[in-house]
């Protein structure tokens, strides 16, 4: 995980995502980079640009008053990234085409009913048509990160699973996530809404103290994944996807993006092939 992208729009709630993404940055010493869309460059959109000294210093990671230099020391690469188009989503889309990136990092709006219908979407549409690894922080939501002090909170992490699209991917990229931020006693939950007949293969982590649960539920699949969530108030959800499949998906979303509109937590969406 070496380069991480995070577009903001300068508001509080995306501040959140972008402790999130710092924080995932500094153990990887990973590339940062901050993008922001705007109708024509202005310098004055320069300044407004979360300042990651002002949270390093506020984690007590560099002194106050520290150089760019103390921030290179860290093993951080950060960049700060004004698009140029009318349209958030094709901007942000058209410089990802051009730059992959391992991780997004993005806060997202849950809108249901009319809202939705009378607001364009950024966050899913982003994720589904690059295709790479997501994570979602819902409106005010705190997250797993703490804009405070820095401290990571992941003790309890559900992996809702299917057949298709197979889970290995998804549970990796929990493991690994944990493992990257040094998580100790995380508590993995695996949910397959179906039998025990149709629970689908996969193989287990078994470092950093974690343990692993299976549950098993009947029901409609998003309703069930959202009750157990509820009931065990996970601080992450990482799921599987595959983006759209067929026309149902397109009209209502996959099974991915209705379960994020409706979560009390970050998701990490992983795309599977």
């Amino acid at each position: 995980m070496k380069n991480i992208f995070h577009p903001s729009d300068f508001t509080e709630e995306s501040e959140v995502a972008f402790a999130h993404a710092l924080k995932i940055a500094l153990p990887a010493k990973a590339n940062l980079s901050m993008f922001h869309v705007h109708e024509k460059r202005d310098d004055e959109e320069w300044t407004e640009f979360p300042g990651v000294r002002n949270l390093l210093v506020r984690w007590k990671l560099i002194p106050e008053g520290s150089s760019r230099d103390e921030v290179r020391k860290l093993g951080l690469g950060i960049q700060k990234i004004q698009g140029m188009r009318e349209d958030p989503v094709a901007s942000i889309l058209g410089y990802l085409e051009s730059t992959p990136n391992d991780l997004i990092v993005l806060t997202t709006h849950q809108q249901k009913g009319i809202d939705r219908l009378l607001h364009k979407a950024i966050a899913e549409p982003v994720a589904r048509e690059s295709k790479q690894l997501t994570l979602f922080i819902p409106q005010e939501q705190k997250g797993f990160v703490s804009l405070k002090d820095g401290k990571v909170s992941l003790q309890r992490i559900l992996i809702p699973v299917d057949q298709n699209p197979l889970p290995q991917a998804a549970i990796d990229a929990a493991s690994g996530l944990v493992h990257l931020l040094n998580g100790n006693r995380t508590e993995f939950t695996i949910v397959h809404v179906g039998s025990h007949k149709t629970l689908p293969p996969f193989h287990l982590s078994n470092g950093h103290d974690s343990k692993w649960k299976t549950i098993v539920s009947t029901g409609n699949v998003v309703e069930q994944i959202l009750k157990i969530a509820e009931d065990r108030a996970p601080d992450l959800i990482v799921m599987a996807t595959q983006g759209h499949q067929g026309f149902l998906d397109a009209l209502r979303g996959s099974t991915t993006e209705r379960v994020l509109r409706a979560a009390s937590c970050p998701i990490l969406a992983v795309p599977v092939e």
